[in-house]
């Protein structure tokens, strides 16, 4: 995650209860660069920032859409839309999520124990996994976008919203209760286990519904493509989670770089299909 904060450490505590604005002034503070000050960062603010992280996938959703439709605007083909829109997401990290996903995919393929698997995603060079596993998933992004585009605006413009959205959707699932960290430091182990289980279905509960009401203009099909791309997208991130904790013994920042990615893509290629 595209932290920006002195230490990944949380306190369990704090003088007083976090205020909702405390919870999205963390999420928007460290799920992207815009320039949000975080006051607080004991475990409260940070389940609060978990819970809100859909939110600021609505705003990096919003301003990748609004390049994409401004370029088309201006006469641009869909591809260089479909380019503008992927491109914004990392921009708005500092690509730091493309780059949990390829040091997760570098700890994947190792094949080594967990120790040295994660010694291998905290080296700052990109191995053989990463490198592919970043290109593939480039690739199929910024080809359904394309596809979708070129369809009508008004397919393209919301499946950028839709998965960033869904992307976020993921983080908040996955520092869910019982989850555990990887390590006993590090951005995993400064949100992991912090969002209540409830919290958490809740949130992703109105971001399906939310999805569903964005393809009522498509019929009943649009209806039920939106919510089974959510639905499916956070299956999929699901799935590498517990492959994660399983090998890894629990979550780091990478792995929730890799979860949101990983996310955003499948939602996007549920959303190809059909018209």
């Amino acid at each position: 995650m595209a932290a920006r904060y002195p230490s990944p450490v949380l306190t369990s505590s704090s003088a007083s209860s976090p205020s909702p604005l405390d919870g999205l002034r963390f999420a928007f503070g460290t799920l992207t660069v815009l320039p949000v000050r975080v006051h607080r960062w004991d475990r409260g603010a940070a389940c609060g920032g978990m819970l809100a992280a859909p939110a600021a996938g609505l705003v990096v959703g919003g301003c990748a859409a609004g390049l994409g439709l401004l370029l088309l605007l201006l006469g641009a083909g869909p591809l260089l839309a479909a380019v503008a829109s992927v491109a914004v997401p990392a921009a708005l990290t500092r690509g730091l999520h493309l780059d949990g996903l390829a040091d997760t995919a570098d700890g994947l393929g190792s094949g080594k124990p967990a120790e040295d698997a994660l010694r291998i995603m905290k080296q700052s060079d990109i191995g053989p996994f990463g490198v592919i596993t970043l290109v593939l998933v480039l690739l199929a992004q910024v080809a359904v976008l394309a596809q979708l585009y070129g369809d009508s605006w008004a397919r393209g413009a919301p499946a950028a919203v839709t998965s960033a959205v869904t992307a976020r959707l993921a983080l908040t699932l996955a520092a869910r209760t019982g989850v555990p960290a990887a390590r006993p430091e590090g951005l995993g182990a400064a949100v992991a286990g912090v969002v209540p289980v409830r919290g958490a279905a809740g949130v992703a509960a109105v971001c399906v519904l939310a999805a569903a009401a964005a393809g009522t203009p498509f019929g009943a099909y649009g209806v039920v493509r939106a919510a089974f791309a959510v639905l499916l997208a956070l299956a999929v991130a699901e799935w590498l989670l517990r492959r994660c904790v399983r090998r890894f013994g629990g979550v780091t920042g990478d792995v929730f770089g890799a979860l949101e990615e990983t996310a955003a893509t499948a939602a996007l290629v549920v959303l190809a299909f059909g018209h």
